[in-house]
């Protein structure tokens, strides 16, 4: 029996919450599915400082190729990513490693006058949050709400860890200092409140399936079967949209996806998406978030509580 306990152990993140019956979603202008792009624009450092947990990259350092490989997306593949989603008209939200504001100012130069939104990607994509101390973790936060407004002027309001990693503090510090939204939980297609001990922190539908990374890096698939998931992935979505409105995000990286081979036919997805402007809420991350606050955090908590399905068995943590 103690090992079926030990299975039974919840981390309390988020309530388990199930898909079917749940207040329905109405996107703004009665839109089935909100549609968001977040390209990942990174820097990772040539030497970058040791962590215990794990190496910031797969071979011993200064890791030339993957350095090089990755810098690309700064010197050639946002140019080419920015200039196509702007034939079509898209706004991204960027997933941002605030170091690169001083870095390269004139990307962020670039996204500024494309009015596209900045979240927080912590400082470096080399540097984990593994093992930080709430104070250490802080500091991170204080650099990256500050940098970013100093550089562009926005307050971000997302945030998405640094390669994906996190303490034990990491949602309730970043409720605590008001942002909105989290992309690091990948539990389902519709926002979810979040268990933090204050604010009111959305888990915000982000995606591994439809990441450029997993797809090229991690699977190692072609441009052709990478257009062919995202529009099924779409249409499914869209389909469920009828209901209950859904989220899709579509999380790049330039070093990948504006590879030369691989751009036009990622276009081909874009079109696709893109011939549903009826049906679909062409939006940022950051209004996602605030949409589901101002109109359905209420709703959403009061479906968790009548239903019975609070997970963890020490109540509601939500601010």
């Amino acid at each position: 029996m103690n090992g079926l306990k030990t299975m039974k152990a919840d981390p309390n993140l988020y309530d388990y919450w199930p898909y079917a019956g749940r207040p329905k979603i109405e996107w703004p202008g009665g839109k089935k599915l909100a549609f968001w792009i977040a390209p990942n624009i990174e820097f990772y450092e040539f030497m970058p400082p040791s962590n215990p947990q794990r190496s910031p990259w797969p071979n011993a350092i200064p890791n030339v190729q993957q350095y090089s490989q990755r810098d690309f997306g700064n010197r050639v593949g946002h140019l080419r990513l920015m200039e196509l989603l702007d034939r079509h008209n898209l706004r991204g939200s960027v997933s941002l490693n605030v170091a690169l504001c001083d870095h390269h100012p004139e990307i962020i130069e670039d996204c500024v006058k494309r009015d596209w939104e900045f979240f927080s990607h912590g400082i470096y994509n080399t540097r984990y949050s593994y093992g930080l101390s709430p104070e250490q973790e802080q500091a991170v936060l204080d650099d990256s709400i500050k940098t970013v407004e100093k550089a562009s002027g926005q307050r971000i309001r997302g945030y998405l860890a640094p390669a994906l990693t996190h303490t034990e503090d990491t949602l309730d510090l970043i409720a605590e200092n008001d942002f909105w939204y989290s992309c690091d939980l990948f539990q389902d297609d519709q926002p979810q409140p979040l268990k933090t001990k204050t604010g009111k922190l959305v888990s915000m539908p982000y995606s591994l399936e439809v990441n450029d990374v997993i797809t090229y890096s991690v699977n190692g698939w072609d441009p052709d079967r990478y257009t062919d998931i995202l529009k099924r992935h779409f249409d499914q979505l869209l389909l469920e949209g009828e209901k209950s409105g859904t989220v899709m995000c579509i999380p790049l990286h330039a070093y990948l996806v504006s590879q030369p081979n691989r751009l036009k036919v990622f276009e081909e997805a874009l079109k696709h998406i893109c011939s549903h402007q009826d049906d679909v809420w062409f939006a940022t991350g950051k209004e996602i978030a605030e949409y589901f606050r101002n109109n359905y955090w209420d709703q959403s908590l009061a479906d968790i509580k009548a239903r019975g399905v609070v997970s963890g068995g020490t109540g509601f943590n939500h601010g």
